[in-house]
């Protein structure tokens, strides 16, 4: 009778459900490989063969951190209305947040390290966001630098869903803090023509 496999798809799913759990609830020098093996019940020897070191399975779980927040915000439709957009993929990216607890912090939590004013690649998460931002920069809806805009837009999202995600903040206050804020932050980076139109728009008396 052959040995039982250590390194089939049920083993790799299991190494990395439990290493995003353990790298967005532990200090990432406390975690040891034989940890991880244990935690996904199978054997040091497995997790070698599969990513070949701890740094390995690490950049596994942020690759599909990476995949699973580009896929959700680049389904998000392009529309006439620049900032309507903007607000979509803020309202998207606070969903695959929220969804998946785990993997934003790994993303984001300092397990590995996030640049927004690097280089972007194709697939990288922040590209529907920089692509929207250029389109309504070339509409004159936002003037800056796309950049700039962009890490601007990344910051106030990234403290309103970390907070929110720390239970920070109770589910109302939540939703309303967001929308003033992310609002306020495109307001923020608006041509004057398009801020006077908004704040117009704000002060007429609702029907």
């Amino acid at each position: 009778m052959g040995r039982p496999r250590t390194n089939d798809d049920t083993v790799k799913e299991r190494l990395v459900e439990s290493a995003t759990e353990m790298f967005a609830t532990r200090p990432r020098e406390s975690i040891t490989v034989r940890a991880l093996a244990a935690a996904a019940g199978t054997s040091t020897a497995a997790l070698y063969s599969l990513f070949g070191d701890k740094d390995g399975l690490i950049g596994e779980v942020r690759d599909r951190a990476v995949a699973g927040l580009f896929k959700d915000l680049s389904a998000v439709p392009a529309s006439d209305d620049s900032l309507a957009d903007l607000y979509a993929l803020a309202v998207a990216y606070r969903g695959w947040g929220r969804e998946h607890r785990h993997l934003y912090t790994v993303l984001f939590g300092g397990v590995q390290s996030f640049d927004p004013s690097g280089a972007v690649g194709a697939a990288d998460p922040v590209r529907p966001l920089i692509d929207a931002i250029g389109r309504a920069v070339s509409a004159s809806v936002l003037a800056g630098d796309a950049t700039s805009i962009a890490i601007s837009i990344w910051v106030t999202l990234h403290g309103l869903v970390t907070l929110e995600l720390g239970g920070a903040l109770d589910a109302a206050t939540a939703e309303t803090v967001f929308r003033s804020t992310i609002l306020a932050t495109l307001r923020g980076w608006t041509t004057p023509p398009v801020f006077g139109t908004l704040r117009r728009a704000e002060a007429a008396p609702s029907c």
